[in-house]
């Protein structure tokens, strides 16, 4: 579990083919002195187990599944990613609760920066709106942040100038993609709306049922 708080930001030093995966090996000092194989960190959102440390870098392992559904299949030697260790039990809860389990992709549709501020358009599926609402908590590319407008097919969120330099979202230019998880109270709440129709459903064939065994 994470906080959406990004510690670090770090860099692909080698992507290392594993078929059908492929070895994800992550430059960043600090949190590589304080980090041991099977501790999970979370790299642009997703929850990765490390797998080696080596001096300043430390690798993780990652399916297909993984790149063909972030942002990381994409990632280059030299690509920035956000690092952030896992909670411990007695931490500040500085953003929301964060699984590392990326619901979907979007891509920045629109940014209109203001000064230092910015406030950045994303476009998203339409199944992972339901599930977002104005003033809402959102994970992109693992940082935590408040959801501004939300429509259908997009929302919007606007980043401080801190957010900006200390994570990807700084660099990320129109057409960009980043990873999204949606709030996990909002998938158990659409979930038991869904549980609602299931019962109906359930009781209209009992009733149904009944009828024509009469």
């Amino acid at each position: 579990m994470f906080s959406g708080i990004v510690e670090a930001l770090g860099s692909v030093a080698e992507l290392r083919s594993e078929p059908p995966g492929c070895w994800l090996i992550v430059r960043e000092p600090k949190i590589a002195a304080e980090t041991a194989v099977a501790d999970s960190i979370s790299v642009n959102g997703c929850c990765l187990t490390v797998v080696e440390v080596k001096g300043e870098t430390m690798a993780f392992q990652a399916g297909p599944e993984t790149l063909a559904r972030t942002n990381l299949g994409d990632l280059e030697p030299g690509s920035p990613v956000n690092l952030e260790r896992a909670l411990k039990a007695n931490d500040r809860l500085g953003g929301h609760f964060v699984s590392g389990h990326i619901d979907g992709v979007g891509k920045l549709l629109e940014r209109h920066d203001h000064g230092d501020w910015s406030t950045f358009w994303f476009e998203v599926p339409r199944r992972l709106s339901l599930q977002m609402a104005s003033k809402g908590s959102i994970a992109v590319d693992g940082v935590s942040l408040t959801i501004v407008d939300s429509q259908p097919d997009r929302f919007s969120v606007a980043l401080i100038p801190y957010t900006l330099a200390v994570t990807t979202l700084g660099p990320l230019i129109v057409g960009g993609k980043v990873n999204l998880e949606t709030d996990l109270l909002a998938k158990y709440v659409q979930r038991l709306v869904e549980g609602k129709d299931w019962e109906d459903g359930q009781q209209e064939m009992m009733k149904r049922g009944t009828r024509d065994e009469g």
